[in-house]
């Protein structure tokens, strides 16, 4: 069975005077990716594809180099939009985030909205699984717009109940071309377990 694994960047290098978009990974984001890489758990994966934020590209380059792959970069995978507010210290952005997943239809502080920002992750990842042809598809992704995919294929409600765990590398996998989550998140490291 193909699958469709979507994978949260880890942690970050963290820079206010940066936009978030460009931030990369810190040195604990990077080892965690490359021993992703090393473990070759990912050998079912035929196609890897990225946002076009810095962190996301990363990992996906990490990732696909042991594969002799290329990482595909879509734009519309990226974060949602939070250029309104710029870098926020943690407790506004929890703040605000809890909004962003609660009050869908209304934008946080200017953020994108929720469900904006889901029909376009949803569009772009059902046409990538369209074109899918053998392997498992990974995306190397963001936790906002990965928690809206997940809610799309598990056909609920956008919710915050289902964000993935608090420093990112986290994904979940489902059955291509559009099957509903095969479980919630989890930290990247049980993959080296399966």
């Amino acid at each position: 069975m193909a699958r469709l694994v979507y994978l949260t960047h880890p942690q970050v290098r963290v820079d206010p005077d940066v936009p978030v978009p460009q931030w990369g990974l810190n040195p604990q984001g990077r080892a965690r990716a490359e021993r992703l890489a090393a473990a070759g758990c990912l050998a079912g994966v035929s196609r890897i594809v990225s946002s076009g934020e810095v962190k996301a590209i990363e990992t996906a380059q990490i990732l696909a180099g042991p594969l002799g792959l290329t990482p595909e970069v879509y734009q519309d995978l990226g974060e949602n939009d939070r250029s309104a507010t710029g870098f926020l210290p943690s407790q506004a952005f929890e703040a605000t985030a809890d909004r962003f997943f609660a009050e869908p239809t209304q934008s946080a502080d200017g953020w994108e909205r929720a469900i904006d920002a889901q029909a376009r992750v949803v569009r772009r990842t059902a046409g990538l699984a369209k074109t899918q042809t053998e392997g498992d598809l990974l995306i190397c992704g963001h936790g906002a717009v990965g928690t809206l995919l997940y809610c799309h294929l598990a056909q609920i409600a956008i919710t915050r109940t289902h964000d993935q765990i608090t420093g990112g590398g986290c994904f979940f996998a489902a059955p291509l071309p559009h099957g509903a989550p095969l479980h919630g998140w989890r930290p990247m490291e049980q993959m080296l377990d399966a």
